[in-house]
């Protein structure tokens, strides 16, 4: 911890178990927390203890212990030395004792209630800091627990990665109740009137019977609008409170506090011989789910977990139907949704339970009838992307097809006319359907791509051109505001080779900025990450095919992941700041921009 600043080196010690970053953030909360609370008290000098000699002066003594130089006063200035005795400013030696401080201690009851979850915790992680260091110039010991906890599991002694680990786990929805807290003094042996005992929660904590006498620190978010602080107060059993109003963090370096502040949490392997290989990935329309195809026909969507400590969900599977899966997806109304070729029928059978039809649907499509660009899966390609939207009651499958055309299967007879054409990005969204595609009609210039949003509501229905040129391939991102005002997601869109246009808001072309990109790089995604940057950066796999960068308007690259061997698909979410890629060796990682840790790893081989 060599870069903390002076003023944070007397915490340095607990502030080195966390990483520089998180350490200079929490190190602001630790020092005016630490002004707040003051120093632990000296015990008196009349409690006793061995005598150790003179540590000092003080202005009141017996005469004995008077100063030489007073004397002296008496004997040259007589009446000066009367009136400094009466003022009380002669100079006596102060007498120092040994003290038994292995009797003092400190100890801090922790509400993990409802109304302290969240960024209350990162005061109560400072407040940690701060006692422990406070005993430990003071040569006492020190002790804490979480109320709501039983005190048989026995207080925590230290602070450290492993006690601090166990306390970001013991969140409770309950509030802190009247026996709890009796049975802490009881197994602590606080008795009737601890020494310095704090309680840290709510205002009400306070008030519960039992903490009179007890110091108590209140801490409460601020509810202002835009207002990102906490409000604590200090309130010791002996000295009159104090208020402080601490500046949260920004947001990332918020959830890394309080779900892995030591970096340490790495997402376990799945290992998955279920449905043997995977063979492509791809994410879904709306962004929130791991579409896998694997070799032996079947297919499975995964929620990728949001943080490495995370359980892994297990995932929703379709075994081989005994046809060959031609698109795959995940329905408007929840489920997956797969579109299979069976030879023997010669038709295109949709699983899935369809609103408005039986379980299932099989669309009898004559073979010369199918688009062309719907039978590439069947000679070996990839599955293409599936979804389905609502409308008026009746759920209806749309397929994605190779040649980027996007069809709607209303009809058991044929597929009709493709509702776009040319599409490069598609990301589905509270109802809306956002696209980039070159759709040929009269009212647009067919020489420049489109971006808009198909209804049905929220967003009803919107197309723009965008200011590029090129082939218009595209990636939408995860919006930093989802509300109806601002229904465009960030986007990005290549305008000619090495050069990308990026907006925070497809729905305004005139709000971006040109991004440009190195030769050998190849972009897979838009990274909106931190939420608070400017505008989002552009996601590339280097030349090695194995390490991602993130590349930014300024000309920066910044460093992501390296992926175990060579990466043969990836792809960011447009929902979530998440990214996936398949290996040529079958593993399919899952990477969090907001933890910068995998999330998910799936290798093949060994029992799921």
């Amino acid at each position: 911890m060599s870069a903390l600043p002076e003023a944070l080196r007397p915490w340095a010690a607990q502030l080195s178990l966390f990483p520089e970053d998180l350490a200079l953030s929490l190190g602001a909360h630790v020092a005016r927390l630490a002004a707040a609370l003051g120093p632990m008290r000296a015990r008196n000098e009349v409690e006793g203890g061995e005598s150790h000699g003179y540590d000092g002066l003080t202005r009141r003594g017996s005469p004995e212990r008077l100063l030489m130089s007073e004397w002296l006063m008496a004997l040259e200035a007589p009446d000066e030395f009367v009136r400094r005795a009466a003022f009380g400013e002669q100079a006596f030696l102060r007498p120092a004792f040994r003290q038994p401080q292995g009797g003092r201690r400190t100890v801090a009851l922790l509400d993990a209630g409802p109304d302290q979850l969240g960024s209350p915790r990162i005061a109560h992680l400072a407040l940690l800091v701060v006692l422990a260091r406070r005993a430990e110039a003071a040569g006492a010991a020190f002790s804490w627990g979480v109320l709501q906890s039983p005190p048989e599991k026995r207080p925590f002694s230290t602070v450290d990665a492993a006690a601090i680990g166990q306390w970001l786990k013991a969140g409770s929805l309950a509030a802190p109740q009247q026996a709890q807290l009796a049975a802490w003094r009881e197994a602590l042996e606080l008795g009737r009137a601890p020494e310095d005992v704090w309680l840290v929660g709510g205002a009400r904590l306070a008030r519960l019977p039992g903490a009179e006498g007890l110091s108590h620190v209140a801490v409460d978010e601020v509810v202002a609008p835009g207002a990102r602080q906490l409000s604590v107060e200090v309130r010791p059993a002996s000295r009159p409170p104090r208020q402080v109003v601490l500046e949260l963090p920004p947001s990332p370096q918020c959830v890394r506090l309080l779900r892995d502040p030591f970096a340490t949490a790495v997402a376990a392997p799945v290992l998955d011989t279920s449905s043997g290989p995977v063979r492509s990935i791809r994410f879904s329309a709306d962004g929130l789910r791991l579409l896998m195809a694997y070799e032996d026909g079947g297919v499975a969507a995964q929620v990728l977990p949001h943080s490495p400590r995370d359980t892994v969900p297990r995932p929703k599977r379709l075994p081989p139907d005994g046809g060959r899966v031609v698109a795959m997806g995940w329905r408007r109304s929840g489920g997956l949704l797969v579109v299979s070729f069976h030879k023997a029928m010669a038709s295109l059978c949709v699983h899935g339970t369809l609103r408005g039809h039986s379980s299932g649907r099989t669309l009898i499509i004559p073979h010369a009838a199918w688009p062309k660009s719907l039978q590439l899966p069947l000679a070996g390609g990839p599955p293409v992307l599936a979804l389905s939207q609502v409308y008026e009651g009746r759920e209806v499958p749309l397929v994605l097809d190779s040649a980027r055309s996007l069809h709607q299967f209303a009809s058991e007879e044929r597929p009709g006319a493709p509702l776009l054409q040319g599409v490069t990005a598609l990301f589905e969204r509270r109802g809306g359907l956002f696209f980039v595609d070159r759709d040929r009609e009269e009212d647009w210039d067919t020489s420049m791509p489109r971006t808009g949003c198909l209804p049905p509501n929220p967003f009803k229905g919107w197309k723009q051109t965008l200011p590029v040129e090129g082939s218009g391939e595209a990636y939408f991102g995860h919006a930093r505001d989802s509300s109806l005002t601002n229904p465009g997601p960030p986007l990005a869109i290549r305008h000619r080779p090495g050069q990308w246009w990026v907006t925070r808001d497809s729905h305004d072309e005139q709000k971006g900025e040109w991004v440009s990109v190195a030769e050998g790089l190849r972009v897979v995604g838009l990274c909106c990450w931190p939420v608070d940057t400017p505008l989002p950066g552009l996601v590339v796999l280097g030349e090695d095919q194995r390490t991602f960068y993130r590349v930014t308007a300024d000309g920066a690259s910044e460093f992501l992941v390296t992926a175990s061997s060579r990466v043969v698909s990836s792809m960011v979410s447009p929902a979530m700041p998440l990214m996936a890629w398949l290996t040529e060796t079958g593993e399919v990682g899952g990477w969090s921009f907001q933890h910068r840790a995998l999330v998910y790893r799936s290798v093949p081989g060994g029992r799921s």
